[in-house]
């Protein structure tokens, strides 16, 4: 039987056909040879291929040609500027201080508004082409606007926020009042339930006083949108949250009310146990970004408990975080990732699957979102957010479970084509909605422009003559 229908009197604006269908409905069912209908960017029927040919015969279709068909999927924590265009520049043999203080706020401070929308597009493309539909953006410094544009651009979902702290003498703080001014005009400019809607987005750490904590957390609420800061990647966040109020930061957080449904926290990878029953009773959502520690040795692999998260029943999405960090924009690879550390770290097998990763990435993640209602499964109702993977790329020459091969045997490479809202961003590997040869040109040259305003050299690995 088809999947909820609609009748016939909606006509869909394309069928996406012929391939085995990955809906991770309520029951994970995968239809063999299936399809999807879609109308004013929503799906309005998923069904065999040719149950959906033969009731709309005249309807645009995109051929999967035997591909898998999955939900876009979900990347809850992406840096969208600084970043993107000193991508593999900030040398990894070096402290985190060295990092931030030498690199990131010298960026950022030369950043125009132009490298801002320039650089969001550029993670907006690759993101899209690796599957990804949905973003998060971990917080820009100065031009949410621009941001957003650049996203709208290319044509994937996103949550934009800007920065905001107040604490002494950091780099672009701002008084408390002002920092939340910042906040609301971001809210109201891209109002909720658009395809790039804001967010309240806080630096977090330990750059905020009690009264932005408190502040934001409220205006969150009372405007019914998504907040998100980032917390505890390291113990230094602990350490500095002991010496300002003798509590650890989540149990900090929570004397402040600030913990809850609305908040998505970035990291939370060195909590306790009073931590852990803090955020999970609050509901607190968790963007787990792995890739991002291991490559900055902050001891994931030691005190992470993000797989205690998820089978307690925690809501946790997972992120790719920054180029110089997580690196690579793709979720398929931080669901490997995840289910691999998880899995290593118990001594389990039983413990963790790919289904359980995959859910992370797609019907999970939105729901840490607080998405779920929109995207993450196709399901009729939802908007049409899917992915093709190519049928003759070199992960599906034999093909596998499905639940398997999308987490163990493949990864972004293997997208062929993305629909996001309805429309086709991604074709034949392509992104269409962005001329991919003049961002590349364009972002080469701004690099080199964006370095030297920021008086930085870059240190290559190897001797370059």
């Amino acid at each position: 039987m088809p999947a909820s229908p609609v009748p016939d009197l909606l006509v869909p604006d394309l069928l996406v056909l012929g391939g085995d269908v990955v809906t991770m409905d309520a029951s994970r069912t995968v239809w063999r040879q299936g399809g999807v209908a879609i109308a004013g960017g929503g799906i309005i029927a998923v069904d065999r291929a040719e149950a959906l040919r033969a009731r709309w015969p005249a309807a645009p279709v995109l051929e999967a040609g035997g591909g898998l068909i999955t939900p876009g999927l979900v990347n809850a924590h992406q840096h969208l500027t600084g970043d993107p265009l000193v991508r593999s520049l900030i040398p990894d043999r070096q402290s985190s201080d060295e990092s931030i203080f030498g690199w990131a706020v010298p960026i950022h401070g030369a950043h125009t508004a132009d490298d801002d929308e320039l650089s969001a597009t550029l993670t907006a493309v690759e993101s899209l082409k690796y599957g990804t539909t949905t973003v998060v953006e971990a917080g820009t410094v100065a031009h949410p606007f621009r941001v957003a544009a650049g996203l709208a651009h290319a044509g994937i979902r996103a949550a934009v926020g800007c920065w905001g702290w107040d604490v002494a003498d950091a780099p672009y703080a701002a008084p408390t009042d002002e920092v939340l001014a910042r906040q609301a005009a971001v809210l109201d400019g891209l109002p909720k339930g658009g395809l790039v809607e804001g967010w309240v987005t806080l630096v977090g750490h330990d750059l905020a006083s009690d009264a932005l904590l408190a502040g934001a957390a409220d205006l969150a609420r009372r405007r019914g949108v998504g907040m998100t800061m980032h917390i505890s990647p390291t113990e230094a966040d602990v350490a500095a949250y002991l010496r300002r109020s003798r509590r650890r930061p989540l149990l900090h957080l929570a004397d402040l009310g600030v913990l809850g449904p609305h908040l998505l926290l970035s990291h939370a990878v060195w909590l306790d146990d009073a931590e852990m029953d803090a955020l999970l009773t609050s509901d607190t959502a968790v963007a787990y970004c792995p890739w991002a520690y291991l490559r900055l040795a902050q001891g994931v692999s030691r005190a992470g408990r993000h797989a205690e998260m998820v089978l307690r029943g925690g809501r946790v999405a997972l992120g790719c975080d920054a180029p110089n960090a997580g690196d690579l924009p793709d979720i398929h690879r931080a669901a490997a990732l995840a289910a691999g550390l998880a899995r290593d770290m118990s001594l389990d097998a039983h413990r963790f699957g790919a289904d359980t990763a995959f859910a992370l990435a797609t019907i999970d993640g939105a729901r840490a979102i607080g998405m779920a209602d929109r995207i993450g499964s196709l399901e009729v109702g939802k908007r049409a957010d899917l992915v093709v993977h190519d049928p003759h790329s070199a992960p599906f020459l034999v093909v596998g479970d499905p639940a398997l091969h999308l987490v163990w045997g493949t990864d972004g490479r293997s997208v062929r084509d993305v629909v996001v809202d309805g429309r086709v961003v991604v074709r034949d590997g392509r992104c269409v909605s962005v001329d991919e040869d003049a961002l590349r040109r364009e972002a080469r040259a701004s690099q080199a422009a964006l370095l030297a305003r920021a008086g930085l050299t870059p240190r290559p690995a190897w001797p370059v003559r």
